[in-house]
């Protein structure tokens, strides 16, 4: 293969790498925005998609590559019935273990996401074992210049941010979550319901998560238990480095992050593609810690 052909497919993976972690770092940032919690059980809900969806495959018979109409219409039922299965997860993770915390310290709602994190993780290794796990070959794939799953993975996110990104600026629910965000002792003065709000906020994002899951498992077609993360850490980075809280920022920090860490495969090492998204997250939180696209806040008198 020459050197150009190994560029552009490297670059063709950054680009699949980084729209799932785009995905991913969209749930991130929406909560910070909302209630400025940093929720790292969010990586966790991101590999239990991929596990639940492995479920639903399994419930409606499918093994292999499904062929018609029954690509057409199992693959975008089990799309719609995985979000919904994370983004219930994600509500049911808000009510239960940061609801009574949201008038408490900052550090305690944060020590209870590390802790539902961890929760989470044995309870898909008790559920699949510590094993990686075979995903069914579900999306048939054929390689012209780009395969038929890197078309998947861009055209099943791309449309997913825009989606979001008319929500959040075109509905009155966005608005309200706008508001919110901005001050929620004002928002709800002004008769928005805060907690409806942050309600619908662990739902989108978990809804996010799991269709990033999901389609995580029909490119790669393996899932681990401790997948969500290496996945979360990277999605993390990827929203602190677009600018925590900000939408645009968190989709472009997430394909940064993507192409970053499929070149370093490539070109240097996969063992030190860790070390040099970390270094990136430590040199932006010292000298840009409001991210890329993010506001410097104004300091308080």
């Amino acid at each position: 293969m020459q050197p150009w052909e190994v560029l552009v497919q490297q670059t063709i993976n950054g680009l699949t790498r980084g729209a799932v972690f785009a995905l991913i770092a969209l749930g991130y940032t929406m909560v910070y925005g909302i209630i400025e919690l940093i929720n790292f059980a969010h990586g966790d809900v991101f590999m239990l998609g991929l596990f639940i969806s492995l479920s639903w495959f399994a419930l409606f018979g499918v093994t292999q590559a499904p062929t018609g109409w029954q690509l057409l219409t199992i693959l975008p039922l089990v799309f719609v019935l995985t979000m919904l299965s994370t983004a219930a997860l994600n509500v049911a993770i808000d009510r239960v273990a940061y609801r009574p915390l949201r008038r408490s310290t900052r550090l305690a709602p944060l020590i209870t996401a590390i802790g539902v994190s961890f929760m989470l993780e044995n309870l898909a290794l008790l559920w699949k074992g510590p094993a990686p796990i075979a995903y069914p070959d579900v999306f048939p794939s054929v390689d012209i210049l780009v395969t038929t799953k890197d078309v998947l993975v861009v055209g099943a996110t791309i449309p997913l941010m825009l989606a979001l990104n008319y929500f959040v600026t075109r509905t009155r629910w966005g608005k309200a979550m706008r508001a919110t965000a901005q001050d929620r002792e004002t928002a709800q003065a002004m008769g928005i319901n805060v907690e409806r709000t942050i309600l619908l906020t662990f739902f989108v994002g978990g809804a996010l998560a799991g269709a990033a899951g999901l389609i995580q498992g029909l490119y790669y077609n393996i899932g681990m238990w401790w997948m969500g993360y290496q996945a979360g850490l990277r999605a993390f980075t990827a929203a602190v480095l677009g600018g925590i809280g900000n939408m645009p920022g968190a989709a472009l920090g997430g394909l940064f992050i993507g192409f970053l860490s499929a070149w370093s495969d490539q070109y240097i090492s996969a063992r030190w593609t860790n070390a040099i998204v970390f270094s990136i997250l430590i040199l932006v939180l010292v000298f840009r810690p409001q991210g890329l696209l993010g506001a410097r806040s104004a300091d308080k008198v």
